[in-house]
């Protein structure tokens, strides 16, 4: 039977083993893989429901009507494809290659279908995304310190004794890493601001304001250090900027921290003690940093494990294989125009965007301030193609819309960014649509384009990036995945040690230690958007049909505007408002208010993400800050 991976965005990168018979689709684990382990979470396992799908795509549509209507008319290929063409050659020779931008993301992961697309854009010297919405600011303070954002390999666990989840769901987003830490025995701590899944399956749970982790982890640090609990001899070896960062925290007031996080001086000298003797590993989420003060507090986070003696003992992101060929950059002849990923309707405002083709994403339900971005899009004459495999909210707003297919009915290889395998993913079956990469081949033919590498097949570009890694492709093959050997590591800053003291931040003009700085809106409540458990961002509301609409608010921030649970309440801002029921809970603390992210509007009617702001934190890389967003609710 034919081996699959799960390409979705998410950290377990499932192997699995698929069958296609009489018609129907059946999946299940790998069992032989080590770390996903032969189960899957709900979500993989109701993927035979999502590849059998009614409303899949079938033929290219055009649109008929008004931007936003629905109105299209269904054509063939060939049609659809020099519509495509004649426009993208108009928008060249009018406006200049970098008016147009493609935008594609990790909806699917596979190397291929993930990356093949870019090859055309590249040929043709278009702009490009800067990638930001995700994990970009904790990407570039773990660099900060460590040079890398690659931490340890989950495998490792098994030789640790503590695991804190900080910021991170992990029993819904990483369910496999969960289990395998259940399994080593490991003690699991959680620091969140909401109590959620993980936290009460946790053995501690710290519960913190928004914003404060960088003064948690400053006090941890300060606790350590001055109970002299640290590993001596591995910080003198391997830090650089420690007698600084010593003195920095020492002016640190502990009754300051408890006032500011909302915890005890016992529960920060008890997290720091435990902490230090069972040398932790931390899992450090992605959605605190998705906010104005998440650089800096993983920045500070990441010194704690440095300071109990390891190397790299935390947990953020796996780049375990290099897969740029597959991307073909260097079909470019002059660099890339980059575009911040959350300043989309910023550019199409501004006319710097005349032709959007998109891929592997669904940004009119994922990208903050979607009022303002369908605003632009109706109001700008940019031409707009999507490639999907529904007719999602940004198909809607397009001009031309491809049907693909799913990563089910293609071959393709997928790595992780949690643990070291990369896992292969062959065709089961062929319903509907086409590929990324067929798609690609389509439209440089039409163009004329005769360069070889836009034609190489997925098998050759695949057998291309295996023997580059080093990797075994009869090996791949047999097993359905392989993993990939963990070189010599070192720390890629100026020092090359572990910097305490930054000097890549003193670069960009900030403090050499993690500063902690307070936010307030021009509303009272701070909302936060994280994902659904049945949901990755917004793949699966159109299939399986089991979302959470509601909006989780504290009782006492009810009650104090005569709000009872189940009562319909209109959550509003400067961006927008929508309407919904509300959820009174204590797993939310006062002050702040929680709405799941990225619901697809055609179906719900609203998205959260018409709340959340499109700033930046330009300092750490246009890292997304949506969680810095500001509400208020009112019955009504």
């Amino acid at each position: 039977m034919p081996f699959s991976v799960c390409m979705r965005d998410c950290y377990d990168t499932c192997s699995m083993i698929s069958e296609f018979k009489d018609g129907k689709l059946t999946v299940r684990g790998n069992p032989r893989h080590p770390v996903t382990a032969g189960f899957l979470c709900p979500k993989g396992a109701l993927l035979p429901k999502w590849f059998h799908a009614k409303g899949r795509l079938k033929k290219p549509l055009i649109r008929t009507d008004e931007r936003g209507s629905g109105e299209f008319r269904e054509t063939s290929w060939e049609e659809a494809i020099k519509v495509v063409v004649d426009k993208l050659r108009e928008t060249i020779e009018e406006h200049g290659s970098e008016s147009v931008l493609v935008y594609q993301y990790a909806g699917d992961r596979g190397a291929v279908n993930y990356a093949f697309p870019l090859r055309l854009f590249h040929y043709l010297n278009t702009s490009m995304l800067d990638y930001g919405i995700c994990d970009r600011a904790g990407h570039e303070a773990l660099k900060d310190v460590y040079g890398t954002a690659v931490g340890m390999d989950p495998e490792e666990l098994k030789n640790q004794r503590l695991l804190v989840y900080w910021g991170m769901n992990a029993f819904w987003t990483n369910l496999h890493g969960f289990m395998l830490a259940k399994k080593n025995n490991l003690e699991i701590w959680t620091v969140d601001v909401v109590r959620t899944e993980t936290a009460k399956r946790s053995d501690r749970f710290f519960q913190i304001r928004p914003d404060t982790d960088v003064l948690f982890a400053l006090s941890v640090a300060k606790v350590i250090i001055e109970e002299n609990l640290y590993d001596k001899a591995f910080v003198r070896e391997n830090v650089y900027g420690f007698e600084e960062f010593k003195n920095y925290v020492k002016t640190l007031s502990l009754d300051y921290v408890s006032k500011e996080t909302g915890l005890s001086i016992e529960d920060i000298e008890e997290f720091a003690r435990g902490y230090a003797e069972k040398r932790g590993v931390i899992h450090i989420g992605y959605g605190f940093q998705r906010s104005l003060a998440g650089g800096e507090a993983v920045r500070a986070i990441a010194i704690l494990p440095a300071l109990v003696g390891h190397r790299f003992g935390f947990i953020y992101d796996m780049k375990t294989i290099d897969k740029s060929y597959a991307e073909g950059a260097f079909l470019r002849s002059k660099p890339a125009k980059r575009i911040p990923q959350v300043k989309l309707a910023e550019y199409i405002e501004r006319g710097e965007i005349k032709f959007l083709y998109v891929y592997n994403s669904n940004p009119l339900a994922s990208l903050p301030n979607q009022n303002r971005l369908r605003k632009a899009l109706v109001e700008s004459d940019v031409f707009v193609v999507t490639h999907d495999i529904f007719l999602t909210d940004t198909a809607l707003y397009s001009d031309v819309v491809l049907p693909a297919n799913t990563f089910f009915e293609r071959l393709d290889i997928a790595d992780s960014y949690y643990h070291r395998y990369v896992a292969l993913n062959e065709p089961v079956a062929r319903l509907h649509g086409k590929s990324n990469s067929e798609v690609t081949r389509l439209l440089a033919k039409a163009l004329g384009i005769e360069n070889p590498y836009l034609y190489e097949s997925d098998e050759e570009v695949i057998r291309k990036i295996l023997e580059l890694n080093g990797l075994s492709w009869d090996e791949l093959k047999e097993k359905g995945f392989v993993r990939v050997p963990e070189k010599p590591r070192k720390w890629e800053t100026p020092s090359g040690k572990i910097e305490f003291y930054s000097q890549r931040v003193v670069e960009r003009g900030l403090s050499p230690f993690p500063e902690y700085r307070k936010f307030k809106g021009k509303y009272p409540l701070r909302l936060l958007t994280p994902t659904y458990r049945m949901t990755i961002t917004s793949q699966y509301h159109n299939t399986y049909g089991m979302v959470d609409p509601n909006l989780y608010i504290n009782p006492a921030d009810a009650e104090e505007r005569g709000i009872q649970d189940g009562d319909a309440v209109e959550v509003f801002n400067e961006n927008g408002r929508i309407r919904t029921v509300a959820k009174l809970s204590d797993d939310v603390p006062r002050g702040v208010v929680l709405l799941y992210k990225a619901f697809w509007v055609k179906l719900l009617g609203w998205n959260a993400n018409f709340l959340t702001i499109d700033e930046t934190v330009q300092n750490y890389g246009n890292g997304s800050a949506y969680h810095s967003t500001w509400v208020d609710v009112r019955k009504v």
